[in-house]
């Protein structure tokens, strides 16, 4: 494949050089327009000489948060040759609990506010993360795939699983909700001799981290889900599509993996591989995802059709994320009354979520699904920072837009969130303390949108640009409320023309923001005024 090809070429050389390109065109008779176009899009391949250090420092929500603007300045006033050492802003890498986060040469460095560099070169490294039993894991000792087994060995058919799904309820945890019984009868009903199973790891959305620590602590309960699957719906092989930034998981994953085949669990399942993504957070949209299996530009096809009938290389594919899976063999070890009796407030079963902002105890929790807002904060994350209260919450990550301190008795949970015109989204909660500014935060996350959009629909391309560029002229106290008139035409606008959901809620943290803190947004513009004393506003 493309991207593993260039991946070793980069591994080995450091980077991908002209000449590589050209010797690995030659050899394999590929296109150079096409080496070029993949490898000019992924942020993972740099076609120049690396410095010896490379910082990149996250400058998204979490770490925006707790002080990575100065983070990064003070690590950009560094006087060291270019060739040395190299500091540039990178998009959310998942270590939301662990902010302020960088990336130092490849590797995540968590809680970095007081980064040394010179610990670094020396060789220091951060520790492993330990494992520690996850509530919902069905197994005491060593897991020894009972449910997989079963299958496998016939104790159990297809119909019995999708029928066990389906009454749990279990939906997709990956922010679509999907019923999962549904899609994976659907990929087993399709007439195909050849069909994929794909392990959606690629959490890239600012706040979201919950996978990273399912993986991290039960990669056994994944795998055993991934085998489940691709045995039922009669795959060929499965893969554990993964983004590159997260080592920990990787290592944890592969480790399971071959300590289940070398115990004999693997015999008659489908091959199971692990793809490292080459970065991007286009990337965990489902048909983007397929496009970089494949080979190509990560960007988003047209549906329908649809995965589960015209997926990877045009084979029906069922795709989950990394949670999804995990609670299967859950389910039905323990049963749909256990999983079903788990939720409170119309919400079914328990739920993953990951909690950072201005909290005590950031991190990621499993509560019931239905717990309010309230309840998560307070009892899970201990509460605010000592001198905060809470202002403000992103209860599903970047796209759920922000619900002001006011509902913060709403649960947690599909239908309760959808009414109060927000979503559950990827499972990331961010709690956002007083003092803060909703604009600077709005602003924050709609630039995430803007630098992670592929580019090939205009509606997001020139509409997150445009939307970039209002917000940061609303910071200095310019512009008028034409401007807000603009936002109320360009947001349908973007949701109802863009190809996938990045750009169809790129607009929902400014538009929440102007619904419920209107007067604190429009003071920017209208007084020359940052009421929370964020913004640099220029008085007039």
């Amino acid at each position: 494949m493309l991207i593993d090809d260039l991946k070793a070429i980069q591994d080995r050389c450091g980077f991908l050089s002209d000449e590589e390109i050209r010797a690995y065109s030659d050899r394999t008779n590929t296109p150079l327009y096409q080496i070029q176009a993949v490898a000019s899009f992924y942020p993972h391949f740099r076609q120049e000489p690396p410095p010896r250090i490379e910082v990149a420092v996250c400058r998204d929500l979490a770490c925006h948060m707790r002080g990575a603007g100065e983070l990064y300045q003070r690590l950009r006033a560094l006087d060291r040759p270019s060739d040395e050492l190299q500091v540039h802003a990178c998009s959310c890498l998942g270590q939301c609990d662990r902010a302020p986060a960088v990336l130092v040469n490849d590797a995540p460095i968590p809680h970095a506010d007081d980064l040394d560099l010179s610990a670094l070169l020396g060789g220091a490294a951060p520790e492993p993360t330990p494992r520690r039993r996850v509530d919902i894991d069905p197994y005491e000792a060593a897991p020894d795939y009972a449910a997989w087994r079963a299958f496998r060995d016939g104790a159990s058919t297809r119909e019995v699983v999708i029928e066990v799904l389906k009454a749990s309820s279990l939906r997709g945890m990956g922010g679509a909700g999907f019923p999962t019984g549904v899609k994976w009868e659907l990929v087993a009903k399709t007439d195909d001799a050849i069909k994929y199973v794909v392990c959606n790891a690629d959490e890239s959305e600012p706040g979201t981290f919950k996978d990273r620590h399912i993986l991290e602590h039960a990669p056994h309960l994944v795998l055993e889900g991934m085998l489940l699957a691709a045995s039922l719906v009669r795959a060929q092989e499965a893969v554990l599509y993964l983004r590159h930034e997260y080592p920990g998981p990787r290592a944890a994953f592969l480790a399971e993996l071959e300590r289940a085949r070398a115990a004999g669990l693997l015999e008659g399942a489908p091959p199971v591989h692990i793809f490292d993504s080459p970065g991007g957070y286009i990337c965990g949209e489902e048909t983007a995802l397929l496009e970089a299996l494949e080979g190509k530009r990560s960007e988003p096809r047209n549906k329908p059709p649809f995965p589960g009938t015209h997926g990877l290389w045009g084979r029906p594919t069922l795709i989950n994320n990394v949670e999804t899976f995990a609670f299967v063999p859950a389910i039905l070890l323990r049963g749909v009354d256990w999983y079903r009796g788990q939720g409170r407030e119309g919400g079914i079963g328990p739920k993953f979520l990951g909690l950072s902002g201005d909290v005590r105890r950031p991190g990621v929790y499993e509560v019931p699904m239905g717990i309010t807002i309230r309840e998560f904060i307070e009892g899970c994350g201990g509460g605010m920072l000592p001198g905060q209260e809470l202002y403000a919450v992103s209860p599903g990550g970047a796209s759920s837009g922000f619900l002001p301190a006011s509902m913060a008795d709403t649960p947690l949970e599909f239908r309760a969130l959808a009414a109060a015109g927000s979503m559950l989204g990827s499972g990331a909660v961010v709690a956002i303390g007083t003092g803060r500014c909703i604009l600077d935060l709005a602003l924050n996350l709609v630039t995430f949108f803007k630098n992670e959009s592929c580019g090939k629909c205009v509606p997001c391309r020139v509409g997150t640009e445009k939307l970039v560029r209002m917000l940061d002229g609303w910071r200095y106290g310019r512009g008028s409320d034409a401007d807000r008139e603009l936002i109320d035409e360009l947001a349908p606008a973007m949701a109802d023309a863009s190809i996938c959901g990045l750009g169809q809620i790129a607009p929902a943290p400014i538009v929440s923001a102007l619904k419920y803190w209107p007067d604190e947004v429009m003071a920017h513009v209208r007084e020359g005024r940052c009421p929370a004393g964020v913004c640099p506003v220029e008085n007039r």
